[in-house]
């Protein structure tokens, strides 16, 4: 599929569902209201926030219920549009099915979940070993079925650790390689792979933004473009806006998390109100995933962190 018309018809199809989300929010708010009437505490449900930050299983478990498609309904409530969930290919198909009804009912977006086994220390794709992509490759089909349960178009890869008895080259062209491979089962179903750099370990491959964008430009598939994760990158490079900029146009999906602490917004010392201003100035349309804790436990700490994003969303 040629690039332009793949990205046009991935960008309208996820503006359509989150527009559609907005332009109905009052109406489907009087109507689904009912599912979490009774956690809220008889509080109002709110608006939709200005950008479109995803939840996750657990971060409203006090006031939503230990259930995920109650906490989802709830933050519906509460203004939120989408989620994500990284452990979705192991949830058993019934819950993705339930899941993913629920996110259709609501008009809410599905974000990413993690490609199974979609490289790690375990099978990293820089070694080139053909057992390893096979793996990887298993992990794309997969996520082909699993994105029709759950209506979603997002899947996260890490390409896995260095294998450092390579020249860091050959290393390179092996990761690429492998994920053409990977692209050419996603591309027909307008799957994208988002590669996250991530700051966890020194030993893990893929660290920076610039290195994650020439790998994508080498891959040169729609099916392949970049998860910005803004906590991990506040801690391997820095200079948050400037890089986002420079590679804007290989991102297809950001996450938030303050540092130290990897919790909400304002807790730490990113500024995130300007992050989403800056992002809404660019006509950022996707989803950005809600990829950290909170910072105080209970009820309390769940009202706490919707606060700081209404807080940090602010900006218009």
């Amino acid at each position: 599929m040629k690039r332009r018309n793949f990205m046009q018809q991935a960008m309208l199809a996820g503006a359509s569902v989150f527009t559609t989300g907005l332009a109905t929010a009052s109406g489907i708010r009087k109507e689904k209201n009912i599912f979490s009437e009774k956690k809220n505490n008889g509080i109002a449900a709110e608006p939709p926030f200005n950008m479109n930050y995803a939840i996750h299983d657990g971060m409203f478990k006090n006031n939503g219920g230990s259930d995920f498609v109650d906490q989802i309904k709830y933050a519906y409530d509460m203004g939120f549009r989408a989620i994500e969930d990284n452990g979705m290919s192991g949830r058993p198909v019934a819950e993705q099915q339930k899941i993913g009804d629920t996110l259709a009912k609501l008009g809410m977006s599905m974000g990413v979940f993690v490609l199974d086994k979609g490289g790690n220390g375990a099978n990293t794709l820089a070694a080139g070993k053909q057992e390893y992509v096979d793996i990887f490759l298993k992990g794309c089909r997969q996520a082909v079925e699993v994105s029709k349960r759950i209506n979603g178009k997002l899947t996260t890869v890490v390409p896995g650790d260095f294998q450092r008895n390579l020249p860091i080259g050959i290393q390179t062209g092996n990761v690429i390689e492998a994920l053409r491979k990977g692209a050419e089962i996603l591309e027909p179903h307008n799957i994208v792979m988002v590669l996250e750099a991530l700051s966890d370990t020194p030993n893990l491959f893929l660290r920076t933004s610039d290195q994650t964008y020439e790998i994508c430009k080498a891959v040169n598939s729609p099916s392949c473009k970049i998860l910005y994760d803004i906590y991990h990158m506040q801690k391997n490079e820095g200079n948050l806006i400037n890089h986002i900029n420079y590679a804007y146009d290989e991102i297809a999906y950001f996450q938030i998390g303050d540092n130290p602490g990897r919790n909400e917004p304002t807790t730490g010392e990113i500024n995130y109100k300007n992050i989403f201003k800056y992002l809404h100035s660019k006509g950022y349309k996707g989803i950005l995933g809600m990829e950290h804790g909170n910072s105080i436990p209970g009820r309390e700490g769940e009202m706490a962190l919707i606060k700081a994003y209404r807080d940090s969303d602010n900006f218009l």
